[in-house]
């Protein structure tokens, strides 16, 4: 067989027969379930569900196989998707000056480590043009002057021209608009240098430096109206102490920054992510 595969993932209530009838689906269909994960939330009462199923074991393609199942859907009241696995995704990346993160995830996309397509880099500074533009990769910078407004109907007509399926903020130092954040809601990720949700907002390092904690973090969430504060994705710290100064603190930080981030992208672009209210779900 080849690694072509279909992800099916699930949310509905709980009741009794999901799982069986799923994969009771699957198996009449010839379907071969090469990966599978479940969770019910007690506190809702909400069922969450993720299928792999290799593509040659099915006589169909994605489109037929959604159209197929939407019967065992409808009598569940389950919100569902099918996604094709060689049919890569779009990602949009946007910078601001600092390179780390978005150097990271060019390298491993680069390297095939992390299988994805992309449109273009977006930043309102032009420092990382000749580094993306030696990836081949259109650099569309978009400067940021007192008029915000212009600005950002500029990024939004770029997106709306790249049509990605992920924007990822890879340390893009500009608070998005709420008519954006809700016009790509679970569709746009940031990379937060904190591990929310302490230290929410700018200079997290610094606040970090002034109460001397001992443990500095970096957080991957997905992009809401309210600021730092939407579902979390993927967290990690890292250990600090008192001979720590503010650029010991960011240098650590930005290791952690790049782990995060890519761990964050890499389960979302394999449909691993489920969104349930203000969380997450991430079937690893």
């Amino acid at each position: 067989m080849s690694e072509q595969s279909y992800r099916l993932t699930i949310s509905c209530p709980d009741r009794v027969g999901i799982a069986s009838a799923v994969s009771g689906f699957i198996a009449a269909e010839g379907g071969l379930i090469t990966e599978a994960n479940q969770y019910r939330d007690p506190v809702s009462n909400w069922f969450f569900m993720r299928q792999v199923i290799a593509a040659d074991s099915l006589r169909y393609d994605a489109d037929e196989l959604q159209n197929r199942f939407a019967t065992i859907a409808d009598r569940f009241d389950m919100t569902f998707r099918v996604t094709d696995s060689s049919k890569l995704k779009k990602v949009v990346l946007m910078a601001s000056k600092q390179a780390h993160c978005m150097s990271d995830l060019l390298y491993r996309w680069r390297s095939n480590e992390m299988r994805f397509e992309i449109p273009c880099v977006i930043s309102n500074h032009d420092d990382l043009r000749s580094y993306v533009e030696w990836h081949n990769i259109d650099y569309v910078h978009l400067p940021v002057d007192a008029d915000k407004e212009a600005h950002f109907a500029a990024v939004e007509a770029q997106l709306e021209a790249a049509c990605p399926d992920v924007i990822v903020l890879a340390r893009y130092m500009q608070i998005m608009p709420p008519h954006l954040c809700e016009k790509y809601a679970g569709k746009m990720l940031n990379i937060h240098h904190s591990f929310l949700p302490a230290f929410v907002g700018a200079r997290p390092y610094h606040q970090a430096a002034e109460r001397g904690v001992k443990l500095i973090g970096a957080t991957c969430h997905f992009v809401t109206t309210d600021l730092d504060a939407g579902p979390i994705i993927e967290q990690d710290v890292v250990r600090i102490s008192h001979h720590d100064s503010i650029e010991d603190l960011v240098r650590k930080g930005k290791d952690v920054e790049k782990m995060v981030l890519a761990k964050g992208l890499r389960n979302h672009l394999e449909d691993r992510v489920l969104i349930h209210g203000n969380k997450t779900i991430v079937f690893e």
